[in-house]
C-alpha cells in the first residue's frame, strides 16, 4: 500500500504546469493578446494581435495603430470582470500560453471575431471561423490593409502612409481551375515560392500571371517547375 502511494505521489509530482493550470483574477491588458493576471504574464492561445507599436491602414487609406486599437478594444472587453485563463503551453519566452474567457466570452475567439487579431494557424486552428467570419464583414483589421503580425517582428513594415503594403485579401485577379490552388509566386529577389491553401501567406498572395506567376495543381508539379516551399 505504501508503495502505490509513493508510486502515485511522484506521478502527481511529474505533471507539467502545461497540463491543467487555470489561472483566475482581474488583469491589466500588456497587448492585444497578452494579459497579466497576479504577475504572471499570459499569451493567448491560437490567436496573434497587432503589435503595440504596429500601424495598419484603414479603409480610408489612412494610417491608425492597430496594436493600440487592439489592446484599448480588449481592455475594454474586460472591464472590471474576473478573467480565467486556462494554460495550453509555455511559449519560447516562459510565458503561460492560454485560452481566456471573461463573463462567459472566450477572449480570443472575440478578438478575431472583432478583428482585432487574426487566427495564428500556426499553434491553433481554433479560430480559424472567427477570422472568416471578421473578413466577410470587413471589421476591424479587414476594413483596410495591414502586415500580419508575425510578419511584422520580422521586420517588414508595409503599412505606413508612405509606403502603403499590398491588401490582405481574398479576393484574385485571376480564378484557378478547378482542385489547381497551390500560388506559384516569383518573390521580388526572383525566387519561385509555391504557397499551399491555408498557409500562412497564401491569403494575400495575388498572382500575376503576366510576370510568369502560376496555379499549380499539386506540390510535386510546382517542385518540378522549379517552385519551392516557403522558409521558416
Amino acid at each position: 500500500m505504501l508503495r502505490t502511494s509513493l508510486i502515485f505521489t511522484a506521478l502527481l509530482l511529474s505533471v507539467t504546469p502545461t497540463m491543467a493550470q487555470s489561472i483566475v483574477g482581474r488583469a491589466s491588458v500588456i497587448d492585444g493578446d497578452t494579459l497579466e493576471i497576479r504577475g504572471t504574464r499570459i499569451r493567448f492561445h491560437a490567436a496573434d494581435a497587432p503589435e503595440s507599436a504596429q500601424s495598419c491602414q484603414g479603409a480610408d487609406g489612412k494610417a491608425y495603430r492597430c496594436g493600440q486599437q487592439a489592446a484599448l478594444a480588449l481592455s475594454d472587453k474586460i472591464g472590471t470582470s474576473t478573467v480565467t485563463c486556462r494554460q495550453t503551453d509555455i511559449d519560447r519566452y516562459q510565458r503561460i500560453v492560454a485560452q481566456c474567457s471573461a463573463n462567459g466570452v472566450d477572449l480570443n475567439g472575440w478578438l478575431v471575431q472583432q478583428g482585432y487579431a487574426l487566427a495564428y494557424r500556426q499553434y491553433g486552428t481554433d479560430y480559424i471561423a472567427q477570422e472568416d467570419e471578421a473578413r466577410k464583414a470587413k471589421r476591424g483589421l479587414w476594413a483596410g490593409t495591414f502586415t500580419p503580425p508575425w510578419d511584422w517582428r520580422r521586420g517588414e513594415r508595409g503599412t505606413s502612409a508612405a509606403e502603403p503594403a499590398p491588401p490582405v485579401t481574398t479576393s484574385r485577379p485571376n480564378t484557378p481551375a478547378g482542385d489547381c490552388r497551390i500560388k506559384g509566386n516569383i518573390s521580388a529577389k526572383g525566387e519561385k515560392i509555391y504557397h499551399l491553401p491555408g498557409s500562412r501567406s497564401y491569403e494575400r498572395t495575388v498572382l500575376n500571371e503576366a510576370a510568369g506567376e502560376r496555379w499549380f495543381c499539386s506540390e510535386n508539379e510546382a517542385i518540378a517547375a522549379g517552385w519551392r516551399s516557403p522558409r521558416g
